[in-house]
């Protein structure tokens, strides 16, 4: 990606630490990357979201006030799935698990290197490309995919409706749904399929299976179908 291009991705900045905050700024502008803005609560970013769209946010995890950093994360990503990268000072498995909820596309521990935290937000959008090339469906306030079987799924909330009763899904019963409704007439491979649920370059076709047989006996439909053992699609009206 040239320099030029960096200049169209926005960065919103989640931190508290005025110093840090702004050495993070400029270390990104010396790229070429916009910065949004920088905010350190929801209400921040609340502001922020009603006029703009950042292409990604980068957020520090431990934030002073009522709203810690997985929160405002989590919020972005349900609202508008804008993919974060979380820079903290803290690594443990405790804190990392507290983190799946905002499917986090990195982490960066601090201090890190600026060719690393480069590396790191271009690997981010790539793989966001490649999961969600219509972004603009998030937005829609009435996008619904009709499935067979009086079924539904709306893009926007990431919800499965049957009759108009929404069902209650696990993380990754939503996340396998979610992408294969990015591709409705195609089949998604295996391999796609895994990296986006588990974040897992070698996929297990025995752990994708359990996932897809236990959706099938909580809906009481196949809403997923395999095709000729090269990947998944969902079963579309």
């Amino acid at each position: 990606m040239c320099k030029n291009s960096l200049k169209d991705i926005s960065i919103l900045i989640i931190e508290d630490e005025v110093i840090l905050a702004l050495g993070l700024k400029e270390t990104l502008k010396s790229f070429g990357y916009s910065i949004l803005g920088i905010e350190a609560n929801l209400q921040g970013v609340i502001k922020i979201l009603e006029n703009n769209t950042p292409t990604l946010a980068i957020v520090d995890i431990k934030l002073k006030g009522l709203n810690n950093g997985i929160e405002i994360a989590k919020y972005l990503w349900q609202i508008k799935k804008i993919p974060i990268i979380f820079l903290t000072s803290y690594c443990d498995e405790k804190t990392i698990e507290k983190t799946f909820s905002c499917e986090p596309y990195g982490y960066l521990v601090k201090p890190c290197k600026d060719k690393e935290l480069h590396t790191t937000i271009q690997t981010a959008l790539n793989k966001h490309n490649y999961f969600f090339k219509n972004l603009e469906t998030f937005e829609a306030k009435d996008n619904f995919l009709e499935l067979e079987n009086n079924l539904k799924f709306h893009k926007g909330k990431a919800i499965l409706y049957k009759d108009d009763c929404a069902i209650k899904l696990t993380r990754n019963e939503t996340k396998i749904i979610e992408l294969l409704s990015e591709y409705p007439n195609e089949s998604v491979s295996f391999e796609k399929i895994s990296t986006y649920i588990w974040r897992e370059s070698i996929y297990d076709l025995g752990k994708l299976r359990t996932l897809i047989y236990r959706l099938k006996q909580k809906i009481g439909f196949e809403i997923i179908e395999n095709v000729f053992e090269s990947g998944y699609k969902l079963k579309v009206k």
